[in-house]
């Protein structure tokens, strides 16, 4: 529903003013997802590839220091996801943020959240598909098999699990992040221990001295830190799945405060105590950005198939990741079908309740993901990944933008604010927005990829724009239609 439709509908209907408006994208859709499956999505989209691979490279580039900027990082993540709770407590919707994009900031608001959104996973999905295919190489059964072929058959899994019930994509999600919350936990058991005996790790007693003699926590100076930070906050991406995942559970009102509030304890053990402890075992110098730097650290103490245990991890999270895309795009993609934004195809259901055709049309994509991985396998990853960065920064801001109208016509008497509310409005909106931009100009200084994608910016808003004088007359007739349902 439009912006102004709603407003023109309350001015209609006094004693409806204060009503929730709903969206019509909303019907349909089972609650099938349990307490236990929204927690652990939380906690899937906190740790990823981001961690379990990226670090490595980081902690080479940054040194011990990357530990503040996961830190810093996760502040700001767990500020989005909050005020993003806050939203989804004052009205659940599977269109997520492009639904409260559409009530707080427009149709051309919900317009634009939608496909940078949809952006943002479509093109994250053939990175996945592409690590997938990567990380299955590692082993020699698979090694003959040409790349294209593997990112294409887990794609195929992958979908076919989406498509046949939510509560299916619920499980998936439960024990993927299972697998990976044990892993780290595992990991830092070991770590812990091999402070605690002082035990050797590569030649070298761990513990502080690690830090202090190279280099410090600023080895490299602060520039790398800042550097890294447009990483981390991909690493965070898919935190927001929980806004999504909350129309699909019977009780958000009690699902999400807990899911929510979790994240930023589990940011501060996982992310920022895994990257001291790396950094307290082994020199940042020592990791690189072409293996696991747990995988780094257990070598160094002998231990038995430690790669192949984190390659079969990090599969399991990019699966992890790919299984999320599918699984957010085809709700957001419905959303925007059920406003005229979105081919009307998107918005069809199967007799399980999924939006099967947003789906399709998120994997379309990727098949070209694959045929990326036919034509230049080498370069696949990369290409994808920084495109990717740019969907998840604008939802982000996008997010706290909504939030901050949101909280003004909270005290305009408009809406009522629930009582678990993001701290510190507006300031906490605003730094946050000047927070992800900042690292979206950082990317500027990385001439290689980061330029280069910046230099995408112009090309992606002139199609959006072109986009919209596509579709502006449907969504206007379809906002015009909702308008007369509601004045009757």
């Amino acid at each position: 529903m439009s912006k102004d439709a709603v407003n023109t509908a309350a001015a209609a209907s006094p004693s409806d003013a204060a009503q929730v408006p709903a969206d019509a994208g909303d019907a349909g859709y089972s609650k099938d997802l349990k307490a236990r499956h929204v927690n652990m999505i939380a906690i899937g989209g906190a740790i990823g590839t981001g961690l379990f691979l990226g670090a490595g490279g980081r902690l080479h580039n940054a040194g011990p220091a990357l530990a503040i900027a996961y830190l810093v990082c996760g502040i700001f993540a767990f500020f989005v996801v909050r005020a993003l709770g806050e939203l989804v407590l004052y009205r659940p919707s599977s269109g997520s943020f492009v639904s409260y994009a559409r009530e707080f900031l427009g149709e051309k608001g919900a317009y634009v959240a939608g496909w940078m959104y949809f952006l943002n996973w479509s093109t994250t999905g053939i990175a996945d598909i592409t690590a997938i295919a990567l990380y299955t190489h590692y082993w020699s059964l698979f090694t003959d098999i040409p790349q294209w072929v593997l990112a294409l058959v887990a794609l195929a899994v992958v979908l076919a699990v989406n498509l046949i019930s939510v509560k299916i994509f619920g499980e998936m999600e439960f024990w993927f992040a299972i697998i990976k919350v044990a892993t780290l936990v595992g990991f830092m058991f070991v770590g812990i221990f091999l402070l605690a005996t002082q035990h050797e790790v590569g030649g070298q007693t761990p513990g502080l001295s690690v830090i202090t003699d190279n280099g410090g926590v600023f080895p490299h100076g602060m520039m790398p830190v800042v550097l890294v930070m447009q990483g981390v906050i991909f690493a965070y991406a898919a935190l927001e799945l929980v806004g999504v995942a909350a129309g699909e559970t019977a009780e958000p009102e009690k699902v999400v405060p807990r899911a929510v509030n979790s994240i930023m304890w589990r940011v501060g053990l996982f992310y920022v105590g895994s990257v001291v402890l790396l950094a307290l075992l082994l020199p940042g110098s020592v990791y690189s950005a072409d293996q696991s730097p747990f995988v780094t650290v257990l070598s160094k103490i002998g231990v038995p198939a430690a790669g192949d245990v984190m390659n079969l991890v990090v599969l399991t999270a990019a699966m992890s990741s790919l299984n999320s895309g599918l699984y957010s795009t085809g709700r957001i993609l419905r959303s925007m079908a059920m406003a005229g934004s979105a081919p009307k195809f998107t918005a069809r259901m199967n007799r399980s309740q999924v939006p099967y055709g947003g789906i399709l049309l998120t994997c379309a994509v990727c098949v070209l993901g694959v045929g990326l991985n036919f034509l230049v396998p080498a370069q696949a990853f990369e290409i994808v990944l920084n495109v990717a960065s740019l969907g998840i920064i604008s939802t982000w801001v996008i997010i706290m933008v909504c939030h901050l109208v949101f909280v003004r016509r909270a005290k305009a008497g408009e809406v009522t604010r629930p009582s678990f509310r993001l701290p510190g409005s507006p300031v906490t909106e605003i730094t946050t927005i000047a927070f992800l931009l900042a690292c979206l100009g950082m990317m500027w200084n990385d001439p290689e990829v980061g330029r280069k994608t910046l230099l995408l910016i112009p090309l992606i808003a002139a199609m959006l724009v072109a986009g919209w004088f596509g579709v502006r007359r449907r969504v206007s007739r379809t906002a015009d239609q909702e308008l007369s349902q509601l004045t009757k």
